[in-house]
């Protein structure tokens, strides 16, 4: 165990990959989970979560919310994560909106949690722009569906009147009786 008098191991920044893994779909928003974040962070989740109690009037409920079990289960289910629980602690865990977790770092206050929030909102920014890019690449496919609809409705057509055509009673080889 550390003492509080032993050098403090810095750990490298996040790279985008990690960042980009940690940010979930929780209630149709985009968020970050209090363990995640204090991960990120290099701080006990105890100690995220202290702070945030400390300052909760910066905190409303677009910016953090507690998960509920029924979460729980879903991000698991969804995501794969370990627990469907609580993951062992007393309280919920917290989720952070693009909001709250930009509040963190004025609550936490470290360097380091600064230049982190800094490639978390880079990374909020990189999702914002794929699913804007998302959204145009399926108006231009739906475009194009409208477009080409009559074309192959008109082809369609065309291979049902060849199959008819190939319905045409077939003349028999061998031996037939002529008509009396």
């Amino acid at each position: 165990m550390e003492s509080r008098n032993s050098p403090k191991v810095e750990t490298p920044l996040p790279d985008a990959t990690t960042i980009d893994r940690v940010i979930l779909l929780v209630r149709e928003r985009r968020v970050v989970l209090d363990a995640d974040l204090a991960r990120l962070y290099g701080v006990r989740t105890g100690a995220l979560v202290q702070a945030v109690k400390r300052n909760r009037d910066r905190f409303p409920e677009d910016f953090m919310f507690p998960l509920t079990r029924r979460d729980c289960r879903l991000l698991q289910s969804r995501y794969g994560l370990p627990r469907a629980g609580w993951g062992g602690t007393r309280s919920a865990p917290l989720a952070f909106t693009e909001q709250g977790v930009a509040m963190l770092s004025s609550v936490l206050g470290s360097p380091r949690a600064v230049q982190v929030n800094v490639e978390i909102m880079r990374a909020f920014v990189r999702m914002r722009g794929l699913l804007l890019d998302l959204a145009a690449l399926a108006a231009r496919v739906e475009e194009l569906e409208n477009r080409c609809e009559g074309r192959f409705g008109e082809v369609f057509e065309a291979l049902r009147e060849l199959l008819r055509a190939g319905e045409s009673p077939v003349e028999r080889i061998g031996f037939r009786k002529d008509p009396p």
